[in-house]
């Protein structure tokens, strides 16, 4: 059965095109997925992402269980409210997941982990946790609105309580807090997000939602579906779960070893395969590409090299370069030419570093 969020009626009633997004109907775009693409940056536009999953951990030992849990050390987190990127790996170093976690208290830790996972992320947490004592409450109750665009902070400062204005004006990148909405509506605002753009990731008590969706709306914000957020995404180098990574790949393999931490001493799940694929060589390695002429990478192409063939992992036209661009994963050492088989036809494309933008304009060499 088809889940829905709090705000499925609202996107039907702007007439928005749904689709099934990992078991969620949720809105793919209100009209053109193009404009709405540019508004986010340019302007502000918003996204219903209230199908993700909030978890609160509680305990005494919240901090050694995530030293033991996540790749990322959660050590970086000294001060309330600040947030860390991490993979969650099984014991042969693939990804379970990624997901975001706050330091909200010596005994309180939230986490917000991917909807399409859910399921399989709620019993791993609350298997590995029970040596710890740690209390796993999944949080039903919160919708998640994000914002983004070089105009999303204001607009969104503008509808707070007066009194907090001043302090999330302030707030840090990957940083958290606790604010008022219109009419006094408790909302936890992260300064996060999933399309390179600035903006915040805000959660709201559902039954709040819907009012503080329709006072985004009339402060200019526009309502944007999931088919923008995988441009924008792509556009700024950022991974999408079960397509540019799964458990079968590595942090290593998928671009993000900056997310792995091996300090001293700490004990991770999975940190013992990590530790022997990269002293045997890490096979695979993820790239970015750029196709300069007309085409359309996608997910599933083949990728030929001189080292052997790849694949096309996250892959579409990018509205901001007008050109199409992709991630895709080849084996290690590999240089010189690279094609895609676009059809049947050998295409050429430019390897290129990721991101592939950033504030809204083309990287070096894009």
């Amino acid at each position: 059965m088809t889940e829905k969020t709090v705000l499925n009626a609202t996107h039907r009633e702007l007439g928005a095109r749904m689709v099934d997004f990992g078991g969620w109907d949720m809105p793919i775009n209100y009209g053109s997925q193009i404009e709405e693409h540019h508004v986010v940056r340019r302007d502000a536009g918003m996204f219903d992402v209230s199908h993700m999953t909030v978890v609160d951990l509680h305990g005494a030992r919240t901090r050694d269980f995530l030293r033991h849990l996540l790749a990322n050390s959660v050590d970086k987190l000294k001060v309330q409210g600040k947030a860390l990127y991490s993979c969650m790996l099984n014991e042969q170093g693939g990804v379970i997941d990624d997901l975001i976690v706050y330091f909200l208290g010596d005994e309180f830790f939230r986490l917000v982990v991917n909807a399409s996972t859910r399921t399989k992320d709620l019993a791993w947490i609350g298997q590995q946790a029970k040596a710890f004592g740690v209390a796993v409450q999944e949080r039903p109750d919160f919708a998640m609105i994000a914002v983004q665009g070089p105009n999303a902070r204001a607009k969104v400062i503008g509808l707070l309580h007066e009194v907090d204005r001043a302090r999330i004006e302030k707030l840090g990148r990957f940083a958290a807090a606790a604010a008022q909405g219109p009419h006094g509506a408790p909302l936890f605002i992260a300064r996060t997000g999933y399309t390179g753009e600035d903006g915040f990731e805000i959660m709201v008590l559902s039954e709040q939602a819907i009012t503080f969706w329709n006072e985004l709306v009339a402060a200019g914000v526009a309502p944007c579906g999931l088919g923008a957020r995988d441009t924008l995404r792509l556009e700024a180098g950022m991974n999408l779960y079960g397509q540019d990574m799964d458990e079968s790949v590595s942090p290593w393999e998928a671009g993000l070893a900056w997310t792995i931490a091996l300090d001293e001493g700490r004990d991770f799940i999975g940190r013992k395969a990590l530790e022997a694929q990269k002293a045997a060589g890490v096979p695979r390695t993820m790239i970015g590409l750029v196709l300069d002429d007309k085409g359309v990478l996608r997910h599933g192409q083949k990728v030929l090299t001189d080292r052997g063939d790849g694949e096309i992992l996250s892959g579409s036209f990018a509205p901001t370069l007008n050109k199409a661009v992709a991630f895709a994963r080849i084996p290690s050492g590999a240089s010189g030419d690279v094609r895609v088989d676009i059809r049947g036809r050998e295409m050429p494309v430019r390897v290129v570093k990721f991101p592939f933008v950033r504030d809204g304009k083309p990287c070096e060499g894009i």
